[in-house]
């Protein structure tokens, strides 16, 4: 039996590792994405009929996009009620089949 066990033992050691690099892979992301959620943004037009946002922003790393103003669409229009061009705000967005998408946003303080 023992000579079973000390077989088994390496196969095992082998498997238990790889399990080990997927978790790592996975948490990876996670751990990315909670660092880069909010990017610090300026609002530079608001477009609440298109329900579209154009954003002066800082890198966005979850995104993996250099600071640089563009036009993103807002997940609610309901976002956009209560922004004006100049407001400095924090917001969350993602790439939502090509659309780059603000799912959050906050007034920056």
């Amino acid at each position: 039996m023992l000579i079973s066990a000390a077989a088994a033992s390496p196969a095992w050691a082998a498997g238990h590792q790889g399990g080990h690099g997927t978790h790592g892979d996975h948490a990876k992301p996670m751990a990315q994405a909670a660092a880069g959620d909010m990017t610090d943004g300026e609002v530079r037009k608001v477009d609440k009929e298109g329900g579209k946002l154009t954003l002066k922003h800082a890198d966005i790393k979850s995104l993996d996009m250099p600071a640089m103003t563009m036009v993103f669409v807002v997940k609610d229009k309901a976002m956009l009620d209560k922004l004006k061009a100049g407001d400095k705000i924090k917001f969350k967005a993602i790439n939502d089949a090509g659309k780059f998408t603000v799912t959050e946003m906050q007034m920056a303080q």
